[in-house]
């Protein structure tokens, strides 16, 4: 992988939303069509023979990656979503963050038992957001449930991996 052309296309905002936190702007890993191809071979590599069926995206930006991805692999794509955004009856799991709680929710009849499910977002920090997804998905027994993360906060919050379940398997791309 070149992780240099990765480093190259990502923005990093200084203090932002608060005062403290370096943002890593994944947008602009989109925008560039050769960073986007980049991410796209290597999580394929990652996972073409993982017999994955259909591919969680997470609300939003885990959206452009899992469809970009599913596409390549053969698999349907799911939307995680906040409430309220998908037309028909959810399931719903809701999850405490730093000042408060949250909620996301996919469709009732996304997953079967038979599925191979791979969840992804944009960024793993806190892991607060996908161990809720994980929850979520696993309440429809699906058969293996992978999670990928274009970037890893693993020197800010090193305990990250360790909330998720051991049959979970994680892989990230670039790790800070």
């Amino acid at each position: 992988m070149n992780k240099q052309l990765l480093l190259d296309n990502l923005r990093c905002i200084p203090d932002w939303p608060i005062k403290g936190v370096n943002f890593r702007d994944v947008t602009t890993l989109f925008k560039s069509p050769e960073a986007l191809r980049e991410i796209t071979d290597e999580m394929y590599e990652l996972y073409k023979d993982k017999g994955i069926t259909k591919i969680v995206g997470i609300e939003s930006r885990g959206f452009v990656m899992s469809s970009a991805l599913a596409e390549r692999l053969g698999a349907g794509v799911i939307l995680c979503r906040k409430p309220g955004k998908l037309p028909c009856e959810t399931v719903q799991e809701t999850y405490a963050k730093e000042y408060g709680t949250d909620t996301i929710e996919i469709h009732k009849d996304a997953i079967s038992e038979d599925d191979i499910i791979l969840l992804h977002d944009d960024l793993l920090a806190t892991g607060g957001t996908m161990k809720a997804a994980c929850k979520l998905v696993k309440k429809f027994n699906p058969k293996k449930v992978y999670c990928n993360f274009i970037i890893e906060l693993a020197k800010e919050f090193p305990e990250c991996r360790s909330q998720f379940d051991a049959d979970v398997e994680i892989s990230s791309l670039l790790q800070f």
